[in-house]
């Protein structure tokens, strides 16, 4: 068990690997992000209601960004929409499948009508924008009566981890700003040492920067949880949990690196270049549209007392020849007329990059079911092996955390992981089903194909095999389907009163 000296030390650590990231996360947020820039102004001196889209001159970036999220949430994470399904794993025996599945059937039902009463939807979105930098956190925390499970999309800025022997995060570090009078509530098992029960009494409106931290034990065989006032290095909160409340998924991630690099990070030059560019547009046009003027300094004109606005004036000894004008304007140098083309091309990568490519356009009629269809396919190919790690890291681990806070607060009497072991998580979003009618349309296509191929090719195929690998390709739930055994008696009947009616027919 650490002790609050360890995990001060390991945090200071894990912190100070993260500040190597500083630069590049912070550029993206800049940019892309800048509502959710925490390195702009600093987070640990409660500088909020900043206005932080000073450096920011193009709002392409910032627009995809949050198309990037809500493609993704919509073909992963429909909001109010079934969007896994949970059925028994390989260590389930065949014999108690069917029964295993009917329940898994009912606690899925349960746990998305629990789900549409949390803050999920909203707290996924956050989470996305965060995963489209590289790095995304969630906490998922066990609730009260009416929410039962809460969900918040921690930006991680806040958080600094530490990966186990199999690239796998074990333990995750925060730094909370709580407002003193709050402790109490937030965690009702604190121990409070006199300062702070000072301070709570004197100064309840004050804010206090904490170190929540997360920890694996390999002694204890589950993870410690941790609260630690930094300022005096005393521990305020102490827990053992057998499951970490945090969920931390990478996009994608380079060996040998903790943090992960998004989309944003690989559009960030075209980003950075088209944010220049139009800045640099906007200068030209405030010159073309004020002017800059040169004033002689020959005894009639002083440009020292005089003003122009909004031009500017510029001294100079004479405008051109012995009697030039006192006052005449600059000419502009450079032409920008070509920068359309330039803008025109960066925008365009930039929203490939991100995902926001659309095809065909969207201003055309009401679309078909194969265009999204297909729609979905090119988001699929585009998000390669992003899309295994956001199954792995993102939509495994909440459904374990969904179902292990169920359990605790009794709302499921079975000890379920979703470990693949005992419950496999089998998504069934949009995304996931258009790669599933990918695999249906060969199974179905050779199906039409064995009935023109007479005898033969008809016994060659396993009707109850197929029966069941086309619902679970529709994502049919098990109730709806009679069991091995209900099929097998259904058939000995039917074979019975065929054998009954052959019998009658000669006499009749």
């Amino acid at each position: 068990m650490p002790s609050s000296e360890e995990v001060l030390r390991r945090s200071e650590r894990a912190f100070s690997r993260k500040a190597q990231w500083r630069r590049l996360y912070e550029d993206c947020y800049t940019y892309a992000l800048p509502q959710r820039n925490l390195y702009y102004g600093g987070y640990e001196f409660g500088a909020d209601g900043q206005s932080k889209t000073a450096r920011v001159f193009d709002s392409t970036a910032i627009n995809s960004t949050q198309r990037f999220a809500n493609r993704i949430q919509s073909a992963l994470f429909p909001p109010y929409r079934r969007w896994c399904h949970l059925r028994p794993g390989h260590d389930v025996p065949g014999e108690s499948h069917d029964e295993v599945a009917a329940s898994l059937d009912l606690i899925t039902e349960q746990m998305f009508t629990l789900l549409r009463q949390t803050n999920f939807d909203l707290a996924i979105s956050e989470f996305l924008l965060d995963l489209c930098v590289g790095t995304a956190v969630m906490l998922v925390m066990p609730g009260d009566e009416d929410t039962p499970i809460r969900f918040q999309a921690v930006p991680q800025y806040l958080v600094s981890i530490e990966e186990g022997p199999h690239g796998t995060v074990d333990n995750v570090y925060r730094k909370v700003r709580v407002r003193a009078d709050t402790i109490v509530r937030q965690w009702p098992d604190a121990v409070l040492p006199d300062r702070i029960q000072h301070q709570i009494e004197d100064k309840p409106d004050s804010d206090l920067m904490l170190l929540e931290a997360t920890l694996w034990s390999q002694d204890d065989g589950a993870y410690t949880y941790h609260v630690i006032y930094s300022e005096d290095r005393t521990e305020l909160v102490h827990r053992l949990m057998p499951v970490s409340p945090w969920v931390v998924a990478r996009y994608t991630k380079v060996a040998g690196e903790v943090y992960g690099r998004g989309p944003l990070v690989s559009a960030l030059p075209d980003i950075k270049t088209l944010n220049k560019v139009k800045e640099l547009l906007l200068k030209n046009a405030s010159l073309a549209v004020t002017g800059v003027y040169t004033a002689a300094d020959d005894g009639v004109l002083n440009p020292n007392n005089i003003s122009i606005v909004p031009g500017a004036i510029i001294p100079v000894a004479r405008n051109g020849g012995p009697q030039g004008e006192s006052l005449r304007p600059l000419r502009a140098a450079g032409d920008f007329n070509i920068t359309q083309l330039i803008i025109n091309d960066l925008i365009v990568s930039v929203k490939k990059t991100l995902l926001d490519d659309t095809l065909p356009p969207e201003t055309q009629s009401a679309r078909s079911a194969t265009e999204i269809a297909e729609r979905m396919k090119e988001l699929s190919q585009n998000l390669g092996s992003a899309y295994g790690r956001l199954i792995i890291e993102c939509m495994m681990p909440i459904v374990d955390r969904i179902l292990h806070a169920l359990s605790e607060r009794d709302h499921i009497h079975l000890p379920l992981r979703a470990d693949g072991k005992v419950v496999k998580v089998v998504p069934v979003s949009p995304l996931a089903r258009a790669q599933d009618m990918e695999d249906l349309d060969s199974v179905l296509q050779f199906l039409s194909l064995a009935e023109r191929g007479g005898v033969a090719a008809q016994v060659a195929v396993n009707q109850d095999e197929a029966i069941d690998y086309i619902a679970d390709k529709l994502s049919v739930p098990d109730s709806v389907l009679n069991s091995r055994e209900q099929r097998e008696a259904i058939l000995a009947e039917m074979q019975a009163i065929a054998a009954a009616q052959q019998q009658q027919q000669p006499e009749g």
